[in-house]
């Protein structure tokens, strides 16, 4: 199976508050089940228990990984922090850099973009831009997502940073932010590096902990999820080089990434019910071996796991908390989100716990969704989510009596 490792994780103690546990055939009898996942900041590693390859054969990649992106949790990997030529896989930075800016406002989907001589004279896979030539933003990421344009990458980041270079630089400083510690970029577009230059590199880990961070942005999932696109009026068709959009049930994105040296590279993500995967196979020898790779490894990991409901969005918490000089006496906190565990099927039955870290009494006025305690999960003694519990409406003061009124008039 590779180099796996399987961490540990401690459960931690909220100071100040009380801490109550219920076992998980008890919540459930009690509340209604959800399937989306609560928070959890968590990175550990799981042992996947079938490999893709049988043990006698060596893999067909040089590196690999499978991450469940809600937790972090890694349930395959092999050789996973050894730096590997990007190739157009460099491209997902400048992805989510534009997404970024798109989700704050500082860019906009309508934005008009320039083709410079520079951008126009790109080689490799293009849109074939012409110096002057202007697109929206919008159809400029299509082009790069789906066809993965240089030529387009090109003119994005010269129109956001003012050049390649200050674009670059940008794009390893948001690396260093995702913690993305085998990573180096020296390209906004991953192209062979010539004479006297460095090549673009990222393990198949930090290519996986980008792919994270690229889900939460919708735009990112919209442009890598197309088949075919018209482009330039519909005298060009972009068409998606991850084939696994169209022959993988549940995949919707993100990028390949091909040249000599560093081989075919994919980073595929797919969601089937309520798991999603996201599996990173670099260094295939052969084209089309890389998607079947990954294709093999989400179907294990789908067979194999799953996300287990623990409680809905909006389910009360056991017990209710006193409210002091409120409209009410008490309230019930409620699940601010919803909570799940990620776990192998054959481990269901294994004990998961909640924990509630919850103060005897909360003084009014309250409004709707602020912020009353936590629910903490945990798996066999170990934290796997925190959900915070939260007032399930508004609490106004009481009113004053006749004295308060005249002393509050005074």
């Amino acid at each position: 199976m590779g180099n796996e490792r399987l961490l540990r994780l401690s459960a931690h103690d909220a100071g100040g508050v009380y801490r109550f546990a219920i076992s998980l055939a008890a919540i459930l009898a009690a509340i209604t089940l959800a399937p989306n996942f609560a928070h959890a900041a968590h990175h550990h590693r799981l042992r996947h228990s079938s490999a893709p390859a049988s043990a006698a054969t060596p893999e067909p990649y040089a590196e690999a990984c499978v991450m469940e992106p809600t937790s972090g949790t890694v349930i395959f990997e092999k050789n996973d922090h050894q730096p590997w030529p990007t190739a157009s896989l460099a491209k997902m930075m400048l992805m989510l850099i534009v997404a970024q800016k798109l989700h704050d406002g500082s860019l906009k989907p309508t934005d008009q973009i320039a083709t410079s001589v520079k951008a126009a004279k790109m080689g490799g896979s293009q849109v074939y831009l012409k110096d002057g030539e202007t697109f929206s933003l919008d159809d400029m990421m299509k082009a790069v997502v789906v066809h993965s344009a240089n030529d387009a990458s090109v003119a994005v980041a010269e129109y956001v940073a003012g050049s390649t270079e200050a674009f670059v630089t940008m794009m390893n400083q948001q690396a260093a932010r995702l913690g993305m510690k085998d990573t180096h970029y020296y390209s906004v577009h991953g192209l062979p590096p010539g004479r006297g230059q460095n090549a673009d590199v990222a393990s198949a880990y930090d290519q996986a902990l980008l792919a994270r961070a690229l889900l939460a942005y919708p735009d990112v999932l919209r442009w890598s999820s197309i088949d075919t696109a018209p482009f330039r009026n519909g005298t060009f068709v972009l068409r998606n080089t991850n084939h696994l959009v169209r022959t993988f049930q549940g995949c919707d994105g993100l990028k390949t990434g091909f040249y000599d040296k560093a081989g075919f590279n994919v980073v595929a993500t797919a969601r089937r019910g309520n798991l999603r995967l996201i599996a990173v196979v670099l260094g295939t020898p052969h084209k089309l071996t890389n998607f079947k790779e990954a294709a093999e490894m989400m179907a294990a990991g789908f067979r194999e796991y799953e996300m287990h409901s623990v409680a809905a969005k909006g389910a009360q918490a056991p017990g209710a908390i006193a409210v002091t000089g409120g409209s009410v006496a008490s309230i019930k906190p409620v699940f601010a989100s919803d909570a799940t565990v990620f776990i192998r099927r054959d481990d269901s039955a294994k004990t998961v716990e909640v924990a509630y870290n919850l103060p005897p009494s909360i003084a009014a006025p309250l409004k709707a969704g602020q912020r009353i305690g936590t629910a903490e999960v945990t798996r066999d003694g170990k934290a796997v989510a925190t959900v915070a519990l939260v007032a399930p409406a508004d609490v106004p003061s009481r009113p004053a009596g006749i004295v308060g009124r005249i002393l509050g008039k005074l």
